[in-house]
């Protein structure tokens, strides 16, 4: 049995269809116009409408389904009603009109009890497997998510398993990874999960601010401490006390602000620019970088101190193109976001799916999220196919043609593209380690990371000993 709304202007026939529904077991509540129809569904999980056609305002029969399939209806996305018309006047085009707008079924007054009671089990059916899905798809989509991660890949579970290990502990964490791979997301789950979500959690984007403000943005100035400091300011260590600071892009930060970072990590108190008191903070902090911090330290761009304090347990996020599996996942979430923020109903077509699967995303999560709000903000249907989406580049393919095109080549880039093909499909069978990825290329590690810095692939999973084993 069902909850049944009937909306329609004439009282003898919103009583005859509620008196008979309610004979059959039915929840039925009554409606008289379209305008209040609609706030009822706003407000009350309905399972089927029944509306007449014709009524009169301005929300008859086809506006009442309009709104009540529109993604923007409060309530409609997770309690969207079977909606039925009847009507004395039916025509093709109505007929037409509403099916292709959503609508259930369409019936033709007079009309028997038994055929309308057998239309609405029949709704009641539908809703039934919907509903069924939905909550299965919650349920399948909570295994593969924490807290805003999403990934059903193996690579993406061993990040959640060790997020797992280390969200309660106060243990500095390094998160490596390309740009737009989701670092600073990770360093929230690692906040949000753990014993300290209930404080400040603050972020920090070291290479955003210059360096000479640097210094007070982390530990704050006393008033008169340089031209410009009218007032006392408090940093971001001590605003995120109890808490944790996220420092992204920590491979920007000058040596000198090293220095003084280290300090604070080793001593955890902080001194405020043109102070002469210290001050105690408890503060876990979390960096990231798409930077080889180890290269850095090679060349002396980063200290050796400051790395292996921070490098205590490094989390990678592994590239989009090494996690393939999860692209799907990921697109049809953020389908769904979009759709409801600009009020489209639209779903991605297996063909789109499969071209956003065979791209490489050299922008990674970040790319394909702009990519598919793209798609959902232009779409001009319900399905959004391959054609909708500006994919740069396809993924370079391994045949060489038979003969000299007329054209001719671009030899550079050719052999780039093949260069970069067989390098990224050693580091995917390699689950990213680069010295394993070397030795199936036949290549020094030394070798195979000159070529990843050429390509523009660097950030890949390092591995402890993952060294170049030749220093010299």
């Amino acid at each position: 049995m069902g909850k049944i709304l009937v909306v329609d202007d004439e009282q003898s026939m919103r009583e005859f269809l509620a008196i008979c529904l309610r004979r059959s077991g039915h929840e039925v509540e009554v409606a008289n116009t379209g305008e209040i129809a609609l706030g009822k569904v706003a407000q009350t999980a309905f399972d089927v409408v029944i509306t007449d056609l014709r009524m009169p305002g301005s929300v008859d029969g086809i506006a009442l389904l309009t709104g009540i399939k529109d993604p923007a209806t409060p309530n409609a996305a997770t309690h969207r009603p079977e909606v039925i018309l009847v009507t004395a006047y039916a025509t093709k085009e109505t007929a037409l009109a509403a099916m292709k707008r959503g609508a259930y079924d369409y019936l033709t007054k007079p009309f028997q009890v038994d055929e309308i009671n057998a239309v609405i089990d029949r709704a009641l059916e539908k809703r039934a497997l919907v509903q069924a899905n939905l909550k299965l798809r919650d349920q399948v989509a909570g295994r593969w998510r924490l807290a805003s991660l999403l990934g059903k890949s193996n690579a993406m579970q061993k990040v959640f398993e060790l997020i797992g290990k280390l969200h309660s502990a106060r243990t500095s964490v390094l998160i490596t990874g390309e740009s737009g791979t989701g670092k600073e997301l990770v360093a929230r789950a690692l906040h949000t999960e753990g014993s300290r979500a209930k404080m400040p959690f603050v972020a920090v984007n070291c290479g955003a601010i210059p360096d000479e403000l640097m210094e007070s943005e982390l530990f704050g100035h006393k008033k008169g401490a340089f031209t410009g400091a009218v007032h006392d300011k408090v940093g971001l260590f001590q605003e995120a006390d109890g808490g944790t600071l996220f420092l992204d892009e920590i491979g920007e930060l000058s040596l000198g602000l090293q220095v003084k970072l280290l300090r604070v990590l080793q001593e955890r108190k902080v001194k405020a620019v043109g102070s002469t008191e210290e001050v105690e903070v408890d503060v876990r902090v979390v960096c990231a970088t798409n930077r080889d911090l180890e290269a850095e330290v090679a060349r002396g761009a980063f200290r050796a101190d400051l790395y292996y304090r921070l490098n205590v347990i490094q989390v990678w996020i592994p590239p989009l193109r090494h996690r393939r599996e999860d692209i799907a996942l990921l697109a049809e979430h953020f389908a769904r976001e979009f759709a409801a923020e600009h009020g489209r109903a639209v779903q991605l077509s297996a063909a789109g799916l499969r071209a956003l699967e065979s791209y490489d995303f050299p922008g990674n999560v970040r790319e394909l999220r702009n990519i598919i709000e793209r798609g959902v903000t232009l779409a001009s249907s319900p399905t959004l196919g391959a054609e909708d989406f500006p994919l740069r580049q396809s993924r370079p393919s391994a045949e060489v043609p038979a003969e000299l095109p007329a054209e001719g080549v671009d030899l550079d880039r050719l052999l780039t593209d093949y260069e970069r093909m067989w390098v990224t499909r050693a580091l995917e069978k390699a689950d990213g380690v680069r010295k394993r990825a070397a030795t199936l290329l036949g290549i020094s590690f030394r070798s195979l990371r000159y070529r990843l810095e050429k390509l523009g692939l660097g950030g890949d999973k390092p591995e402890h000993g993952d060294d170049d084993p030749d220093p010299s």
